[in-house]
């Protein structure tokens, strides 16, 4: 544990890709194989199921730190981290220990939410009697992956190259052998690591045994003029093109009997779509389909809202698979009778997607259409009906293109030309500081539209979304210079505000939903501009963003 807590230390305290690279390949060389393969889960992005509830962990900390609760709400409103602000206010360590990354997670951590289900009166003091054996150093670490906060800078790739360094084999081999890697109820073991790191072999390469996915290629964002397309691109007849789809991205795996459904995030959610697992029952062994899993009712897609009432459901019941069923719009073959076949074209890979589906017609898997024209003024105007079609724009691949590892170029590419962004004027009415570098900046804001037209008397603003990227450093800090000023009220680490300032948010998607005051969400909301030649009475109306709402 001590080992780890100095490598977040070393990588935290520096902006080098260089010696990040060499502190992460320095750490994998002389790491246990146990704490190495713990280490790669946390680095790489997996995180534990929830294994504390967070007002248990500020009521005992507040206690232990002997404040009484303002106090503690005023020093986390400072830090802006709950995890950091736990370790710098509770009191030095009492006891000490000699326990590696792998052990403490095992032993002390995990253990956490069972004894939380089971004898949850017995939990306050097996927290404290953790406590009171971390050195402070640790207890930031500790409380990171408690309450589930654990980033350090560093990138899923930058882990993959640093496994490739101490192993001596190629970073893509390593991306393939990580799929999965990472999933929630994930328990890395020493063997696993070593897998990571062990050399080549022509076994690996066919894993018919292996509910393992391929590493997901991932398309550049194209947002030229069309004017420019034949000169960047060359003419249509080089590329597919298909609608880009507002799903989640999957991919479909069948091996050795057993069908597996994993998310681009790389969470296994087979059993939170059962008709894809019929599916996937019903393919040949040794096929992997990558493709979108999306609702699809009366013969089109269904916006991604849908989606989510299905992701949010612990249990499914007859009733709300009927309501809202879902597909996979597949759009590439990866594994066919057991056979790799990323390396061969777009175009010929497509080819035997259209014959699998062609021989295999199931209710649950449908063809991403490839849509057809001359000139890209063609597309161009096909992809003015995206929106209401319920899409976010096209994707374009390069009929030569291999299926590359990750976001490159260097076998192939995959653009996404996507349309514009729903775009609102809206009035920051609430704020609160970030977090990391952002933790003494009020950097997080929420956003409010009028609940009626100027000359409605007594009309309010309504919440309806929050935001905290798309402004510069230099914005940011005048904002927060004007919240200070214009501060109402505290609520906790939240000041409500008056109302003096109006941005342009611009947001993917939007629904209907009770969930929210204002009866609507909007989809990935972010600061297009601040409009500062615009008052807050000329701000925008729920009913402009009723007239958004997809028909």
């Amino acid at each position: 544990m001590k080992d780890f807590a100095a490598l977040y230390r070393e990588l935290d305290a520096s902006t080098s890709s260089l010696a990040k690279q060499a502190a992460l390949q320095r750490y994998l060389r002389e790491a246990d194989p146990a704490d190495a393969a713990w280490a790669v889960y946390f680095l790489a992005g997996g995180k534990p199921r929830q294994l504390v509830p967070t007002k248990l962990l500020r009521l005992l900390a507040q206690e232990a730190a002997g404040l009484p609760e303002w106090l503690f709400d005023e020093s986390y409103e400072v830090v802006g981290d709950l995890a950091e602000t736990i370790a710098l206010l509770l009191p030095p360590p009492t006891e000490a220990h000699d326990l590696g990354l792998a052990r403490w997670v095992e032993e002390h951590l995990l253990p956490l939410r069972e004894a939380g289900k089971a004898a949850p009166d017995e939990l306050p003091a097996r927290l404290r009697a953790q406590w009171r054996q971390l050195a402070a150093e640790e207890r930031l670490v500790y409380f990171k992956l408690i309450t589930g906060a654990f980033r350090v800078g560093v990138s899923k790739l930058q882990v993959t190259q640093a496994l490739a360094g101490v192993g001596g084999i190629d970073p893509k081999r390593v991306a393939q052998r990580l799929m999965g890697y990472t999933h929630i109820g994930g328990r890395p073991r020493a063997e696993d690591y070593r897998a990571l790191i062990a050399p080549e072999s022509g076994a690996e390469q066919v894993q018919k045994t292996s509910g393992q996915p391929y590493p997901f290629f991932l398309a550049h964002a194209f947002n030229l003029p069309l004017e420019q397309f034949d000169a960047v691109l060359g003419p249509p007849a080089g590329w597919i093109v298909e609608w880009k789809w507002d799903g989640i991205r999957a991919q479909l795996v069948k091996r050795a009997g057993v069908a597996w459904l994993w998310s681009r995030g790389e969470e296994l959610v087979t059993e939170r779509f059962p008709e894809l697992a019929v599916l996937g029952d019903a393919l040949p062994d040794g096929t992997v389909l990558d493709g979108e899993i999306a609702v699809w009712r009366d013969d089109r897609v269904q916006p991604f809202a849908e989606l989510q009432r299905r992701i949010g459901r612990k249990t499914l019941g007859a009733k709300l698979l009927r309501e809202i069923p879902v597909v996979l719009l597949a759009y590439d073959v990866l594994e066919w009778e057991g056979r790799d076949l990323r390396a061969l074209p777009q175009s010929q890979r497509r080819l035997l997607l259209d014959e699998l589906v062609t021989r295999m017609p199931h209710p649950s898997l449908l063809p991403s259409p490839m849509l057809t024209g001359i000139e890209w003024s063609d597309f161009a105007r096909q992809r003015e009906a995206a929106r209401s079609m319920g899409v976010e724009g096209m994707m374009l691949k390069r009929r030569d293109a291999q299926y590359g590892v990750g976001r490159t170029k260097d076998v192939g590419v995959w653009w996404k030309w996507k349309i514009d962004p729903l775009s609102i004027d809206a009035v920051l009415v609430y704020a609160q500081r970030g977090h990391g570098r952002r933790a003494s900046l009020y950097s997080d804001y929420t956003f409010a539209v009028w609940d009626g037209p100027p000359e409605q008397e007594g009309r309010k603003l309504v919440p309806f979304a929050k935001a905290y990227s798309g402004l510069t450093d230099a914005e940011m800090a005048r904002v927060d210079a004007i919240i200070r000023k214009t501060t109402v009220e505290s609520f906790g680490p939240v000041k409500s505000v008056k109302p003096t300032l109006v941005f342009e948010l611009g947001f993917e998607g939007i629904a209907r939903s009770a969930r929210h005051k204002s009866g609507i969400a909007v989809r990935f909301p972010r600061m297009l501009r601040w409009r500062e030649d615009k008052p807050v009475a000329e701000a925008d109306t729920l009913q402009t963003l009723a007239a958004l709402l997809p028909s």
